[in-house]
């Protein structure tokens, strides 16, 4: 048994490592193959020959292709991510600084389309071509359909702008930016420590609507699954056993069909949520949110390389860390996966 143990962590170790492998040449590549000079984003268009190559030379730029790669790697692996063209600060801080806000939308956000969609998923199957199942499957065919952009501008105009039922773009209003000290960079977090409920309000309030439009998109995917996990469980044989062996229905749907869908629908949270992490661009675009989204965006238009690299590095190494704790969680919901 610990040599079978043992095997499986090493054939787990070593899918990782290859993908972490491939994932760095991925981002090498994307920095090299993009028609951006990052010499020439540095030191401007105007600048003569001799400041150009000074540059080129003190970033590796005019060294062979393999050694910048391997040059690349080594700083990765000492902690050096670069410094951003357009902030000049080291790209990991921005990153630190701007990361908070995404994790909080797209946590409520989940919270949202998993809080609502597997329970809508669980009953489109029980009640499958009823009325409600009708319903569920056109809500969730609008959330799959439409621009998350046009959602979010139409949510603006309706509860924010005609209704005033939710705050507008930004994180919290502007006249309650900076009185909350940064210890944590989760707003919410930081507003509570500091006793501040105002600005914890205020700052719900901003954050309701893009974290449920996001949540919405989120919950249309997670309830089809759900809804085609528990058809393929509720046609199986041991279901028609239990009934007939005298089991109420609840019992038979939430402690024997929905059991067994459990470790499937880890996997589809997790991706969803690794998915709301590096996808909330055009959300945060449409609602000035200061996040990982917008940082990213607002970096490739100036070709800051050295930042779009390492988001998109983080974004690879966010799904692979979120695929490990999917099989963690694997072996607590299904004990024959230990």
């Amino acid at each position: 048994m610990n040599n079978a143990r043992f095997s499986a962590f090493g054939r787990q170790a070593g899918t990782i490592l290859v993908t972490l492998i491939g994932l760095l040449i991925l981002t090498f590549c994307i920095g090299r193959l993009m028609p951006v000079d990052p010499v020439r984003a540095i030191v401007g268009e105007e600048a003569d020959r001799a400041t150009y190559e000074m540059v080129a030379e003190r970033i590796g730029a005019n060294l062979p292709l393999y050694q910048q790669f391997f040059k690349y790697v080594s700083d990765l692996l000492h902690g050096d991510f670069g410094v951003s063209i357009r902030t000049g600060q080291p790209v990991i801080n921005d990153i630190l600084h701007v990361m908070p806000a995404t994790i909080e939308l797209a946590t409520f956000a989940i919270i949202v389309g998993a809080g609502l969609g597997i329970p809508l998923g669980i009953l489109a199957a029980v009640r499958r071509n009823k009325p409600v199942d009708h319903v569920i499957r056109f809500l969730t065919l609008i959330g799959h359909s439409m621009p998350i952009f046009w959602t979010g501008m139409i949510g603006l105009i309706v509860f924010y702008a005609a209704l005033d039922l939710v705050g507008g773009g930004g994180r919290v209003s502007d006249y309650y930016i900076g009185l909350v000290p940064e210890t944590t960079g989760f707003l919410l977090i930081d507003s509570m420590l500091a006793g501040d409920w105002e600005v914890f309000w205020d700052a719900v309030n901003h954050l309701l609507l893009p974290a449920s439009i996001l949540g919405y998109s989120s919950m249309a995917y997670i309830t089809r699954m759900t809804r085609s996990f528990m058809l393929d469980q509720l046609n199986q044989e041991y279901v028609t056993t239990a009934r007939v062996k005298g089991l109420s229905k609840s019992r038979t749907i939430w402690h024997h069909a929905f059991a067994n869908i459990r470790v499937q629908l880890v996997t589809i949270v997790a991706l969803a949520y690794g998915s709301l992490l590096e996808g909330a661009v055009l959300i945060e675009t449409v609602f000035s949110w200061p996040g990982f989204g917008q940082y990213i965006t607002n970096n490739m238009l100036v070709g800051d390389m050295n930042a779009v690299m390492t988001c998109v590095l983080l974004v690879g190494v966010i799904f692979i860390g979120l695929n490990l704790l999917s099989d963690a969680l694997y072996k607590i919901f299904d004990p024959r996966t230990r």
